[in-house]
């Protein structure tokens, strides 16, 4: 008895990169399920009294999220992979035969993380100016004398919204005691 076997040609890595290329938005629902699975476990794992809060307690709304972003997840790879695209950007002020500008990109994410680093030691109405007058800079203001006024009316808004009116505490840093 002779056994023939088959020799399946290996499907070529262009052919590969073709179908992930027009499949691409199932990144996206990779993104969503791990954002749906975080949001899940850590409203699941949460420590609240029941008794205390009621029916409705500070789980429903994560839960609900959750549940909602893996539902999502679950539809929008069941239409792409049933031939369902995104449409191409139309926007009038976009030119997609440039290049990314990722100097823009580097400076802002650059400007994001010196703000978190910089906000406990030296409190947020110095680390948001920075921060406001550093994205400003990296979008292309050059206007040194006007954008760190800005930046500083901004922050100090910002800070006295947010700690007293709001009541959310911001670290306020060396200028604590004069604000």
């Amino acid at each position: 008895m002779t056994t023939q076997t088959t020799d399946i040609p290996p499907v070529p890595a262009s052919a590969r990169r073709s179908w992930l290329r027009d499949h691409s938005e199932l990144g996206v629902c990779v993104l969503l399920l791990a954002l749906g699975v975080l949001v899940l476990t850590d409203a699941l794992t949460m420590d609240v009294d029941i008794a205390q809060r009621g029916p409705v307690g500070p789980k429903t709304v994560p839960v609900v999220v959750g549940a909602g972003l893996l539902l999502i997840a679950a539809l929008l790879a069941a239409d792409v992979l049933r031939g369902g695209r995104g449409q191409a950007e139309t926007g009038e002020d976009i030119d997609l035969s440039e290049p990314a500008d990722w100097r823009t990109v580097l400076l802002l994410a650059g400007v994001f993380l010196g703000a978190a680093v910089l906000i406990e030691p030296l409190g947020f109405p110095i680390a948001g100016a920075l921060l406001f007058w550093g994205a400003a800079f990296s979008l292309g203001s050059r206007r040194t004398d006007r954008d760190p006024l800005i930046a500083a009316v901004l922050s100090l808004v910002t800070y006295a919204v947010f700690n007293n009116l709001l009541g959310v505490p911001l670290p306020g840093g060396p200028l604590m005691g004069a604000l």
